[in-house]
């Protein structure tokens, strides 16, 4: 039995991670890090209500499940690691490359490991390009979009969208983008982007457009709050044909009604020598889940601060771009 303290109690917490660990008997929910322990009680009735994490630190849990605002992450790794415990972060894991170097080495000094928690390596329609890319049956793939649209016009008052670090679009939605890409493909050699701001009263970043360079090849990472119709989640062109994937990947809404797992089936269009639609992939975020209860035993994480650091520097790097107006190469 894994006994895991689950630090925070918001949407990230109840939505991505209770239902999971829930699920799987190998975990014990034993603990809360919250300010609101009537919320969590209702939920969680036999589990402890600590008021920090120091005090939640003393106990004799071994995961903790970080899921508080970006911006607090580092401090928090940084504070389970010294005390010789393992830690699931939510993406972004940390906010700029130097923090992620501080924190491999912290991590190779002690007992325990850190996963980052990339859920959509598990979307259904990623699972998918992941087989046609492995079975060639588009050949060598050129180009690839990758987009995460929606329609929210107005601004909200929460901190992914204030003004601070670790908000903004590209940090959210952005993460997920760049991981996938770099899970695919790796570094790419060179990066040029758009970080923009477009609705009124913005305080942070609420779109962008984010190319990739591999070689002749390019991978183009996009996200604007003002699309209101149905647009591709996935393109995919390569020299023996194309497949596209409208919709994004229906666990996230599935969660929300309470369910572990969507019954919708998806279907994407593959255009070789003839045109024809398949059924996309089933997509599986209890699979990290089963993957990190492994990690507790193998001590290899499923993803890894290093792949953290990783996504986080092509994240500074866009940034700089956006703001130059050039092409970063990468190092």
């Amino acid at each position: 039995m894994i006994k895991t303290i689950l630090v925070g109690f918001g949407f990230s917490a109840n939505t991505f991670h209770l239902p999971f660990l829930k699920a799987i008997d190998t975990f014990e929910v034993s603990g809360v890090v919250s300010s609101r322990p009537d919320e969590v009680k209702a939920e969680l009735p036999d589990a402890t209500v600590y008021a920090t994490l120091d005090e939640a630190l003393q106990t004799d849990a071994s995961l903790y499940v970080i899921t508080t605002p970006s911006h607090l992450h580092k401090e928090m790794i940084v504070a389970c690691l010294k005390a010789g415990k393992d830690v699931l972060v939510e993406k972004p894991a940390f906010l700029t490359t130097a923090e992620g170097s501080e924190l491999m080495s912290i991590e190779a000094e002690s007992e325990g490991i850190v996963n980052v928690y990339q859920n959509r390596r598990y979307d259904g329609d990623f699972l998918t390009i992941r087989s046609l890319l492995d079975s060639n049956v588009l050949g060598e793939w050129k180009v690839i979009e990758s987009r995460f649209d929606r329609f929210r016009p107005n601004v909200r008052d929460r901190w992914r969208e204030n003004a601070g670090p670790g908000s903004g679009i590209l940090f959210d939605l952005g993460s997920h983008l760049i991981d996938q890409t770099l899970a695919l493909f790796g570094k790419p050699d060179k990066i040029q982007a758009d970080v923009m701001i477009q609705r009124e009263g913005g305080q942070s970043d609420d779109g962008f457009y984010v190319t990739f360079y591999y070689g002749e090849k390019r991978v183009y990472l996009r996200s604007n709050p003002f699309i209101a119709g149905e647009t591709p989640r996935f393109e995919v062109h390569g020299t023996k044909g194309s497949f596209v994937k409208f919709g994004l990947d229906p666990q996230e809404e599935a969660l929300k009604h309470g369910k572990l797992a969507s019954d919708v089936l998806e279907t994407g269009i593959l255009s070789t020598d003839e045109v024809e639609t398949i059924q996309i992939e089933k997509g599986d975020y209890l699979m990290y889940y089963h993957q990190l209860a492994e990690s507790y035993q193998t001590r290899q994480p499923v993803v890894s601060l290093r792949d953290g650091t990783l996504t986080t520097q092509m994240i500074e790097l866009a940034r700089q771009s956006s703001e130059t107006g050039q092409v970063i190469s990468v190092d």
